[in-house]
């Protein structure tokens, strides 16, 4: 890599690998390439960690903030969310979908689609609250499908949950990217269990496909949501279980808050909103120590929108 950033002449390097990133970093402070990178870092690391880096994409004002308050801000740091292509994922009806699946056309379907294992994504906690559910509400048509890769408990979880849930459970391991959209489209309910997060791309899909969103009580969940859907306790066992039983015996409140997410994702993390914020902060990178007046020219960034595009050659984001 560093022999084709090289080759080409390459001004921007955004990869998400903070390894990556640290090494074309020092590539470039010994000479071997001209390529500044930017980390955009949605894999935790720590404030100690994150102090190596001279460009920095935070995914959260929640992040950047907590980066503040730990004492290690850079002001080359700023924070852009990840974006969605608003028009693959939009509001809809999946029928073909739950006929695959075996779910009534009048069902009620409550959707989650993360990683199958305990730790982070809880979904025992979700097969847990969906029991719970269905013993207060016995007659209801109401099924849960999880979706999401394969993890060394997966198969623990499968067998957990069709042992308790029986015919009213769906796994689906490793559905094919390319049908997510449709997924989106038949569910009713989106439900996230996890109790902190740096960027999750399922929750901006389920909002930009009209989908009601339950989540946890966590700054960045909530700032995603919006008012889009409800923030509860996921730590209080019985929390999702209430939460799902109010939101699915109350239709309108389910399309009034599902228009409410599809607008404030397309307000907040569609491509036009934050392209524009990513070639304005290519731009300050790449002028980056080249003002002649000294100026901060990221100004303090903190994810607001920009409008600007950079004059840079090229810009490999990876």
């Amino acid at each position: 890599m560093l022999a084709h950033l090289r080759t080409e002449s390459v001004d921007i390097l955004h990869v998400q690998d903070p390894r990556v990133a640290l090494i074309v970093q020092r590539a470039r402070q010994l000479g071997w390439v001209s390529t500044r990178s930017i980390l955009g870092h949605g894999t935790n690391e720590s404030p100690e960690f994150l102090q190596k880096f001279t460009f920095l994409q935070h995914l959260a004002p929640h992040h950047l903030e907590q980066i503040r308050a730990a004492g290690v801000w850079k002001p080359t740091w700023t924070a852009i969310p990840n974006f969605i292509n608003t028009d693959l994922f939009h509001p809809g009806r999946g029928c073909a979908t739950r006929a695959e699946l075996g779910i009534s056309e009048g069902g009620l379907v409550v959707l989650t689609v993360a990683a199958i294992k305990r730790d982070h994504k809880r979904i025992d906690y979700l097969l847990d609250e969906f029991s719970h559910l269905l013993r207060m509400e016995p007659e209801l048509p109401i099924w849960v499908v999880v979706a999401g890769g394969w993890e060394p408990d997966t198969d623990e979880l499968v067998q957990r949950g069709r042992e308790t849930l029986g015919d009213r459970v769906r796994f689906l391991v490793r559905f094919p990217r390319e049908r997510m959209p449709e997924l989106y489209r038949m569910a009713d309910v989106f439900a996230l269990c996890s109790l902190r997060e740096m960027m999750p791309i399922a929750l901006i899909e389920a909002t930009a496909s009209g989908l009601p969103c339950l989540v946890h009580q966590h700054p960045v969940l909530e700032w995603i949501v919006g008012p889009g859907g409800d923030s509860i306790d996921m730590s209080t066992s019985g929390a999702l279980a209430t939460a799902l039983q109010r939101l699915l015996r109350e239709p309108h409140r389910r399309l009034q808050l599902g228009n409410r997410a599809r607008n404030h994702c397309l307000d907040h993390f569609s491509q036009d909103r934050v392209v524009d914020q990513l070639l304005n902060y290519y731009d300050f990178v790449h002028k980056h120590g080249r003002s002649t007046s000294g100026r901060d020219l990221v100004n303090n960034r903190s994810g607001s929108e920009a409008t600007t595009a950079g004059s840079y050659q090229r810009a490999l984001r990876w």
